[in-house]
C-alpha cells in the first residue's frame, strides 16, 4: 500500500470504549464463509436453552491473518453479547 493511502486509511481510524457486558463466545477454526453453523448453534440452540437473549449484535475477533494462513487454520472468536430472556 503506498504510503499516501495508509496515511489516509489511518486517519480515518478511532479508538472507542466497547462494554458489551455478559457474552457468549466460540472459537472457530476454518475459513470465515463456513462460520455460520457455529452462529446458528449459538444463537438458536444455546441461547435458548440457557434463557438467554440478544443484547446487540455479534461481532467477531481475528486471531489469523488471512493474508498469511491457510483458511482451513484461520482462527476466529465469534462473541454475541447476551442478556437474560
Amino acid at each position: 500500500m503506498p504510503h499516501a493511502a495508509l496515511r489516509t486509511l489511518c486517519g480515518t481510524l478511532r479508538f472507542e470504549p466497547y462494554a458489551e457486558g455478559r457474552s457468549l463466545q466460540a472459537l472457530h477454526v476454518g475459513p470465515y464463509s463456513q462460520e455460520g453453523p457455529l452462529l446458528a448453534d449459538l444463537h438458536d440452540r444455546l441461547m435458548p436453552d440457557m434463557g438467554l437473549a440478544f443484547n446487540g449484535p455479534h461481532h467477531e475477533i481475528y486471531l489469523s491473518d488471512a493474508r498469511r494462513t491457510a483458511p482451513e487454520k484461520l482462527r476466529t472468536i465469534l462473541r454475541q453479547p447476551v442478556r437474560a430472556a
